[in-house]
């Protein structure tokens, strides 16, 4: 009896839990709410082919998207600003499918079978459909990028497919070489995620006709929030919880050292930390050594530094998002600063 009760009150929680998220998911998304349904439309439309191998991996694709965050930035960006154009759609969908593309090839590289809970592209087909599906969905992309006609938005994502080309070799290189620096480790989170999320409300601004002005002050806040979202990502890497998506010390087993573990080898007993930097160096990444490289981190205060440089960025982003109009748009590009810092995978 008390075992029934207690997987009750852990359903009734989650149900609650679940709710809350998507109550706070729904205000978010109120001021473009229509918009938003027209970008879902449109993006599962540009997804189509006759090729029947490819058209089953895109239907993979489709079952398989996550939050949307990117176009949902880009909407509420160009709300703000203004007006949601039908540029505006059209930058939305190319942005998610530059974004889907890219996690296609990192699914690759990274020999990565789960996504989200679910099996990736390259666990369900192999290498060579999900790097030819990745191009194929890049190339639609750039297609859409042009039918903009706006060679400000073609020049933004055409240097956004470079530097997250080099981001992902900068944090290969940094893991290869075994650089542990923190400016290093921000330098990556740049060109990754950062410049990503600024393009996403740069061009969100540009396509409802915003001033110079502010449309340097809406690719600031990107920048912001983009920090802010990937230190969030790198602390779910020290918590076990099967909704994230990926295993727990995911990143430490690919020689990838994240904010708190880099703050732990700062900041920790010489003679510990002297010991852990021999495991890195050695790439000696057993699970056991792996699990020790989490409780240390999490024992010397990384997880609370990280926690706290992630709110530096957010309050940042907040700030120069202050400096636009108020509007129901302003207010949910806030919601959705702080849902990017709060959420739970």
């Amino acid at each position: 009896m008390y075992e029934k009760t207690r997987l009750l009150d852990s359903f009734c929680y989650f149900c609650a839990s679940l709710h809350g998220i998507m109550d706070e998911r729904r205000k978010i998304e109120g001021p473009v709410s229509a918009e938003f349904e027209r970008f879902n439309t449109d993006f599962e439309a540009s997804l189509r082919s006759d090729t029947i191998r490819l058209q089953s991996a895109i239907d993979v694709i489709l079952n398989s998207t996550g939050k949307h965050v990117r176009p949902l930035l880009v909407l509420l960006t160009a709300k703000a600003c203004g007006q949601v154009t039908d540029n505006t759609i059209n930058s939305a969908v190319l942005l998610e499918l530059l974004h889907t593309a890219t996690l296609i090839h990192d699914d690759v590289i990274d020999e990565t079978k789960q996504r989200r809970g679910v099996p990736s592209l390259n666990a369900i087909f192999d290498n060579r459909i999900s790097v030819l599906v990745g191009d194929y969905v890049l190339s639609t992309a750039l297609i859409r990028s042009i039918q903009t006609g706006d060679l400000r938005i073609v020049g933004i994502v055409s240097s956004l497919g470079r530097d997250l080309s080099e981001g992902e070799i900068k944090q290969l290189e940094i893991a290869e070489e075994h650089i542990l620096d923190e400016d290093r480790y921000l330098q990556v989170i740049r060109k990754k995620t950062a410049t990503l999320l600024s393009a996403c409300t740069e061009i969100g601004a540009i396509s409802s006709g915003a001033s110079a002005e502010v449309i340097a002050l809406c690719r600031e806040f990107g920048e912001y929030l983009g920090y802010c979202f990937q230190i969030k990502d790198d602390i779910f890497d020290y918590f076990r919880d099967a909704d994230i998506g990926k295993p727990t010390g995911n990143d430490i087993r690919e020689g990838k050292v994240t904010l708190p573990l880099l703050y732990a080898l700062r900041k920790g007993r010489e003679g510990e930390t002297a010991r852990y930097l021999d495991m890195i160096s050695r790439k000696d990444f057993g699970a056991e050594n792996v699990d020790s490289l989490i409780e240390f981190a999490k024992a010397s205060g990384g997880i609370e530094y990280a926690e706290a440089r992630m709110r530096e960025y957010r309050d940042k982003a907040v700030d120069v998002l202050l400096r636009l109009p108020g509007s129901e748009a302003r207010t949910s590009l806030i919601r959705l600063a702080d849902y990017i810092m709060t959420r739970s995978k």
